[in-house]
């Protein structure tokens, strides 16, 4: 047998010795190319059969894929494919004498096809044959620039950025041209959707998505719904990352597992938790939820000023929280590849119900990408973030800065224009949200006396300033800018600095302002 390294490399020893170094041709089978294009010169409404899966460049030999190209041009057009109109075909374009092998060429060739044809039954069968060629080509391709690259030392690309772009080849192979889908009977839609509403039924949040923990939200979005990506956006000092944090742990800490109809461990409710933290290290995160469990400041926490019940409550969280299902991953600007291995992985070894990403920005494209400006990386990175949110089948939330254009309007509440670097964040999410907290604008906007202002008018305007904050104090307001499943409004949550906690907020306007 010949090493794969002995015929790619060029170099070094074969691994049989026994054997000498040989030619391997590419996987293909030009029988089943003739067979194919024979069937479809006699028979062309053959060519619906392989229509949705094949494409001239799968054929192993360029002459099959220029006359199947032909092929489907005319039958497209609804016109006759036969040999005497192929003829026409490429003679109209000059390449007639170049159609055919073996000796054989121009009509002869093609009239060699349609006579040669024993059935027309089996032409999808041919098709699919056709195709899984091309795919072990392409693998083959793959397998060889990966050893070539592994032996090229580049001192701007490493070992782990090698199996991440050879990752990103096969993922892009995997999901580009794939022979399989198409329509399925609607019968089996209905009953996917009804096992659907039979799980929000079951679900104690009575959710058709994962349970955010928080009641307005599930009411205007159904809960977090798997392949949805969701933006999570605001302004520096808004509170993304805590609210981010405390949907995880909320998801997490309501987990209960329960098993289908096959037996399968599958989430009643909540479910199990990956957090990717590009900007904050694990410990910081786990601090920010122990305080939020425990009710303990997280500054005091930091500094060791807490009391001994205070200490004792830290304590009694931290014994509380072993048990929840959250993952951490707070690896530095990590590559879309590199999350997208780490989170098939989670999923594989532990179970995923939800993915959170902190934050957009600090995320890189895929290394060897060629030159590319910031705006095209972010829309890679965004396509990457919803094909994630697809293939895992589970929510992605992804945190999103905003444009400093924020600052220059008297109202600050974020528009979907805000959204930093690129349009495609819009486009590819299912999901906008911001978060937005008055109080954090109006607490640094303290008025100052006017020299041309006499004291009492400066006392009311302070006062009302004082009155106003008071009315905003431990309120924020996450906007849903943008929802493809449902209504678009505004949600109100209570908000506790000090513990960075996100809670429903209960007074007699609680409920979110719907509008469609």
């Amino acid at each position: 047998m010949t090493s794969l390294y002995a015929i790619t490399s060029g170099a070094g020893l074969p691994l049989d010795q026994g054997e000498p170094v040989g030619y391997r041709p590419p996987p293909h089978n030009l029988e089943a190319e003739q067979a194919l294009l024979g069937a479809l010169l006699v028979n062309n409404p053959s060519y619906q059969r392989v229509a949705e899966f094949l494409l001239p460049v799968h054929f192993a030999d360029p002459v099959h894929g220029r006359i199947y190209d032909a092929i489907s041009k005319l039958v497209e057009k609804t016109q006759i494919a036969d040999p005497i109109t192929l003829k026409a075909y490429f003679e109209h374009q000059g390449a007639l004498t170049e159609i055919g092998r073996e000796g054989v060429y121009g009509a002869a060739y093609l009239a060699q096809l349609a006579a040669s044809v024993v059935t027309i039954v089996n032409a999808h069968d041919y098709g699919r044959v056709i195709y899984d060629a091309y795919i072990r080509r392409q693998l083959v391709s793959i397998g060889t620039d990966v050893v070539n690259d592994a032996h090229d030392h580049d001192i701007d690309v490493d070992a782990k950025q090698q199996i991440e772009i050879a990752e990103k080849k096969l993922f892009d192979l995997a999901t580009s041209g794939i022979a399989d889908g198409g329509f399925q009977p609607f019968v089996q839609a209905l009953k996917n959707a009804t096992l659907m509403a039979e799980l929000a039924y079951k679900r104690s949040g009575k959710t058709s998505g994962v349970s955010s923990g928080f009641t307005d939200m599930d009411r205007l979005l159904g809960g977090l719904h798997p392949s949805d990506l969701i933006i999570l956006a605001g302004r520096p000092s808004m509170g993304k990352t805590a609210l981010a944090t405390n949907i995880a742990f909320n998801v997490a800490k309501a987990y209960r597992q329960g098993r289908d109809a096959s037996g399968q461990v599958v989430a009643e409710d909540g479910g199990i938790a990956g957090f990717f933290s590009l900007e904050m290290s694990a410990e910081q995160l786990a601090s920010r939820v122990l305080a939020e469990e425990s009710g303990v400041s997280g500054d005091k926490i930091r500094k060791g000023e807490v009391s001994r019940d205070e200490f004792d409550k830290f304590l009694q969280a931290s014994m509380t929280l072993q048990s929840v299902p959250l993952f951490i991953d707070d690896t530095p600007a990590l590559t879309i590849g590199a999350l997208r291995t780490r989170a098939r992985r989670l999923k594989r070894q532990q179970g995923l119900q939800v993915i959170v990403v902190d934050y957009l920005q600090l995320l890189q494209g895929t290394p060897g990408g060629g030159e590319r400006n910031r705006v095209q990386e972010i829309s890679e990175i965004t396509r990457g973030l919803k094909a994630i949110a697809k293939e895992l089948d589970v929510p992605v939330i992804a945190l999103s800065q905003l444009s400093r254009a924020v600052e220059q309007r008297e109202d600050k509440r974020p528009q979907l224009s805000d959204l930093r670097e690129s349009g495609s964040i819009e486009q590819d999410a299912d999901v906008v949200m911001f978060v937005y907290r008055e109080e954090y604008y109006l607490g640094r906007a303290e008025p100052a006396r006017k020299p041309e202002e006499n004291e009492e008018k400066f006392n009311q305007r302070y006062a009302d300033w004082r009155d106003r904050l008071e009315q905003v104090h431990g309120l924020a307001e996450v906007i849903v800018a943008k929802q493809r499943h449902g209504p678009i409004g505004t949600i109100r949550l209570a908000f506790d600095g000090s513990t960075t906690r996100f809670s429903d907020h209960i007074d007699q306007n609680h409920l979110p302002d719907a509008q469609y």
